[in-house]
């Protein structure tokens, strides 16, 4: 084995500036350490609020549609009550009455026959 031709000199200074360094790598690892868990807080931070407004427009989202859902429904059903009221005062002519109850309720006068043809009897 050969011996290695560098000497290392080991006096107060090299000692000295030895811990210097020793300190400054580890002021050095503790501000990276601080700096971590910041980041890691600021992270944390920035999540919940966005948790919170991705939920609230999913929520938005369902309440429209839902919205979409009851205007459709109110459409069908002012539709239905136009109907109802229009059979509502076609009843009111006697003749027609007798002629809606005769075909929906296969109700006949006496002697009479009731064929039923499919299609023609009013709703």
């Amino acid at each position: 084995m050969k011996k290695s031709k560098i000497v290392q000199i080991n006096n107060s200074y090299i000692q000295n500036q030895r811990e210097k360094s020793k300190l400054t790598l580890a002021e050095k690892r503790q501000k990276n350490r601080f700096m971590a868990s910041i980041l890691i807080l600021v992270v944390f931070l920035f999540i919940l609020p966005t948790y919170n407004l991705v939920q609230s427009y999913q929520t938005l989202k369902d309440r429209e549609s839902q919205l979409v859902e009851l205007e459709n429904q109110y459409q069908n059903l002012v539709a239905e009550q136009e109907e109802r009221a229009a059979l509502v005062k076609q009843l009111e002519n006697e003749d027609f009455a007798a002629k809606y109850v005769r075909a929906k309720y296969q109700w006949s006068k006496e002697g009479e026959f009731i064929y039923n043809i499919p299609g023609i009897l009013p709703q």
